[in-house]
């Protein structure tokens, strides 16, 4: 067991390092990702993690693999295509999430052929699948301090996201916070789709962001028990995606999504709330 399990971790350097970075985003992430289940949001996620695409492409070819650059490229891609659908849905018949889906197939196009244009096919896979066994000391940096903010933040719009969530009606009548919660919220994801790309790339950072989450809905309706669910599911999922690329020699990125998705199987088939043989179980008269 300690072979198998602790002695990577305790041997190698960069096997922390990308303990650390994985770890931070599914903490950070898992919450987001609750509330964008929730909210029935769970493909905005992935289609805003496609679109940071062509700002983080435009950010390495001005100055190669520089952590600002492609950061900052990658956040406002996906703030502009995160406003520019609400403007769409707002200004035409065309509901949010058909101009979201729309932008997101566009960015996703052109980062592609930035990419291909400027640079050549290990760059390409870098950006699309990352690279979370190379994270250095400042792109560690960075991930904990996105994790950081993103918690605060959470903390500091809970009330009105959680309200906003589930009862928007009654939190109109009462307060205007739902639209900045709701902006705040949706920045909140941008960041974190940014940050994980650095590790994971732009087509499995949102990996880390939804399944957890999408377990944990399968085990417990209560919010913060599901957010707390998510976290441990989220952290304990790279955990072992990164002991299995380890000892198998295979790319990390996709074993830890993987791990998270074999987990996810699991839930549907023997959770608590919602899973397959839950449903099957005779029930109360009156029970939901």
């Amino acid at each position: 067991m300690y072979d198998a399990v602790i002695a990577p971790f305790l041997e190698f350097e960069f096997m922390r390092r990308a303990l650390v970075g994985a770890c931070a985003l599914a903490i950070a992430g898992a919450p987001l990702g609750v509330f964008l289940l929730l909210r029935r949001m769970s493909l905005t996620g992935d289609a805003i993690g496609h679109a940071i695409l062509p700002g983080a492409a435009i950010g390495y070819l001005v100055s190669g693999l520089s952590l600002p650059a492609m950061t900052l490229g990658g956040v406002a891609a996906g703030l502009s295509v995160v406003l520019l659908a609400g403007l769409v849905a707002r200004v035409t018949s065309l509901r949010e999430d058909a101009s979201l889906a729309a932008f997101y197939l566009v960015s996703l196009a052109l980062g592609v052929t930035i990419l291909s244009a400027g640079g050549s096919t290990v760059d390409l896979f870098h950006v699309l699948f990352g690279n979370v066994l190379a994270l250095d000391e400042a792109t560690l940096l960075f991930l904990a301090a996105a994790s950081t903010i993103t918690l605060l933040a959470l903390a500091l719009i809970y009330r009105p996201l959680a309200l906003e969530t589930l009862d928007p009606g009654f939190l109109a009548s009462v307060s205007r916070a739902g639209g900045p919660a709701t902006m705040a919220f949706l920045s909140l994801v941008v960041l974190n789709l940014v940050a994980g790309f650095h590790a994971l790339g732009t087509l499995l950072a949102v990996g880390v962001m939804i399944l957890p989450a999408a377990s944990a809905r399968l085990w417990t309706t209560d919010v913060t028990r599901m957010t707390l669910l998510a976290m441990a599911t989220g952290a304990l999922a790279s955990a072992a995606g990164l002991i299995l690329s380890y000892h198998m020699n295979l790319p990390p990125g996709p074993l830890v999504v993987l791990t998270a998705g074999a987990w996810h199987a699991l839930s549907l088939v023997f959770g608590r709330s919602g899973g397959y043989l839950r449903r099957l179980a005779p029930r109360r008269h009156l029970e939901a």
